[in-house]
């Protein structure tokens, strides 16, 4: 932290490209001036690391090569190391996490000569459960021995500065992978999709969209039509094969695509990131405010299902794969999802699925 924090002190040249780009450095100032003026050895200054959404914009578009949001999640970990971290505030996700993982609700259905897993994530399986299903059913007619894993990659101890809460769990996946012979994973979700990529040790890591785009979709798909924008989740900023797959199936489905002028590396922030609106709400909106204006009344199109839920407030967003697996859908379409504490019942039924048809042999 300390040669991160000189480094800004020393390189930044307070450009403002950053600071015009965020709503966090909008309220603090330049990378520079946060590092001259904050003591982080000070529990008190280290809380405003909490209000960084840690999307990665700020590296994005910086002309010196800095990292901000690099510090700010070291700042974290140095806070939860000092033993000063409230984790008050962050309860509800934390118990989502630890959830997840726990024996309740975690499967690894790995079938005899499976190399390659699906890893929904925790949130498509829970509010989408269907569409899960389908989309299981669909990837398996590209890689039949397809295996699927329901399990939590503990994100969100990552961000807020929990390494050994992280480390513990994510090692604890790698090790059944590597036991089990896994050597490809395919993502759904661009979280768990840039904890495998940043800690995967070699793993294969692609998304379903990747799959889907390079194969086809074999079940019926409702046409499409329309003007729509792509809403690029920030962990995927710096994986352009998602943003090509995303674009080929909407272009597939018959969309007309407007680009934003924040997409792909330089995208936004939906307002979930870092867990911002836990302490910060206002942080959060403001990001959504600021992709509510750029679609200039398009509905939008994203891949992952918190940047739906967060957009969804402010202006109409689907997920792309509701468009694919969901009759009739379009855009502008009110998709019902299901909210907690039901998503648990649909991660617990799912996981009942899976052993049946285990036994089936299915």
């Amino acid at each position: 932290m300390p040669f991160i924090s000189t480094e800004i002190r020393e390189r930044c040249s307070e450009c403002g490209a950053c600071v015009s780009n965020c709503t966090f450095l909008t309220r603090h100032g330049t990378p520079r001036a946060v590092a001259a003026a904050r003591d982080f050895s000070d529990p008190k200054d280290r809380g405003m690391a909490y209000e960084c959404s840690l999307c990665g914009l700020c590296a994005a578009v910086c002309p010196e090569g800095l990292d901000p949001c690099a510090l700010f999640l070291e700042v974290r970990r140095h806070d939860v190391a000092s033993g000063t971290f409230d984790a008050r505030p962050y309860r509800s996700i934390l118990n989502y996490e630890t959830l997840g993982r726990s024996r309740l609700f975690s499967r690894y259905e790995l079938p005899e000569g499976c190399d390659t897993v699906f890893f929904p994530g925790c949130a498509l399986p829970g509010t989408r459960p269907t569409v899960t299903s389908r989309l299981y059913r669909q990837l398996r007619q590209h890689v039949p021995s397809l295996g699927i894993v329901l399990t939590c990659c503990a994100k969100p101890s990552h961000d807020l500065g929990r390494t050994v809460h992280f480390r513990t769990a994510f090692e604890r996946v790698l090790a059944r992978f590597a036991a089990g012979g896994v050597k490809t994973v395919l993502t759904a979700c661009p979280n768990c999709t840039r904890m495998f990529r940043q800690y995967g040790r070699g793993l294969s890591v692609l998304t379903v969209y990747e799959i889907l785009n390079r194969h086809g979709v074999t079940e019926t798909v409702a046409p499409g039509g329309g003007e729509i924008s792509v809403h690029d989740p920030c962990p995927l900023r710096d994986h352009p094969e998602a943003h090509s797959a995303v674009r080929g199936l909407l272009t597939d489905l018959g969309y007309t695509q407007v680009e934003m002028p924040h997409r792909k590396k330089t995208t936004l922030c939906c307002g979930e990131g870092g867990a911002v609106g836990c302490i910060q709400p206002r942080n959060s909106r403001g990001w959504a405010e600021l992709r509510r204006q750029e679609s200039e009344g398009r509905p939008l199109v994203t891949y992952c299902a918190g940047c739906v839920h967060f957009l969804g407030q402010v202006t109409p967003t689907v997920h792309i794969l509701d468009l694919i697996f969901r009759a009739n859908g379009t855009p502008d379409k009110d998709f019902p999802v299901s909210k907690g504490p039901l998503t648990y019942l649909n991660r617990l039924l799912l996981k009942l699925r899976l052993m049946a048809m285990s036994v089936s042999g299915e």
